[in-house]
């Protein structure tokens, strides 16, 4: 009897390889994959950019690997195309597009100022995304983030290199520095945070919504198109503030409601 049930086992174990490799033996969904490559792309085109001195370039490429990432992740929805490979791969490209890229980019620009503060920061700011994705995929979230969104975050300090290389010099003194260092440790604070953040991955596109909504869009596309940098780092700063204003809003509204009952 012993026998039989160890050699079940053993051609079980041989056969429990082929048998999860199935899925990927049939092939991938190319469209979202695709994306997610051409995300990956412009992030590695990021950092190569960085440590070349092309900051705004640096810069425009982690937005436009933002873009991607959104457009992956709808587009695999909305085709029912997900899969367990994809949701893997666009992991691992969000560690470099949100993490790797956006890290060097701050490194190259003003950290590099600091010596080993400076690399020391810019490695909290990786290791603090590596966290959020880690987490983000571990535990469901429902309708809010919990903790700043590692897109969210990169893109405004991605867009804060870009406005400011676009209308200033490039080159930073010494106080400046020591202030956008502290920016980019309270922005790798934020998403380990147990703060929420409105999501608006849960959108739903497939429905029917107001006409109004459209204009809405429109207009977005409007203001953005006036002056992309300025624009989207308002909307990033906007976002990271929103997560601490809710919850002091909500503690100040507790404590009102906690004295009125006593």
């Amino acid at each position: 009897m012993k026998e039989a049930e160890s050699t079940a086992k053993k051609r079980e174990s041989r056969i429990a390889p082929f048998s999860r490799e199935k899925g990927l033996a049939r092939g991938i969904f190319l469209l979202p994959n695709l994306i997610t490559t051409g995300a990956l792309f412009s992030s590695f085109y990021a950092v190569i950019a960085a440590m070349q001195g092309a900051f705004e370039i640096a810069a425009i490429a982690v937005v436009i690997a933002g873009f991607l990432d959104a457009l992956d992740g709808r587009i695999a929805r909305l085709t029912n195309t997900q899969s367990p490979f994809g949701e893997q791969y666009d992991s691992l490209s969000d560690l470099v597009a949100f993490g790797v890229a956006p890290a060097v980019l701050m490194y190259s620009w003003v950290l590099s100022g600091l010596g080993k503060i400076g690399w020391m920061i810019a490695f909290l700011y990786l290791a603090c995304v590596a966290l959020r994705l880690a987490r983000f995929n571990s535990t469901p979230e429902n309708k809010a983030f919990v903790g700043l969104a590692s897109p969210a975050a990169a893109g405004t300090v991605s867009t804060l290199v870009w406005t400011w290389v676009d209308n200033l010099n490039p080159v930073v003194d010494l106080p400046l520095t020591i202030f956008l260092a502290a920016f980019v440790v309270v922005v790798a604070l934020l998403m380990v945070s147990n703060i929420q953040y409105y999501s608006p991955k849960y959108i739903n596109l497939k429905g029917r919504v107001p006409f109004i909504y459209i204009v809405g869009g429109v207009l977005l596309f409007v203001v953005v198109a006036i002056y992309p940098p300025g624009i989207l780092l308002s909307i990033g700063l906007v976002y990271c503030a929103s997560g601490p204003l809710w919850l002091l809003y909500r503690r100040v509204q507790k404590s009102g409601e906690s004295q009125e009952s006593g």
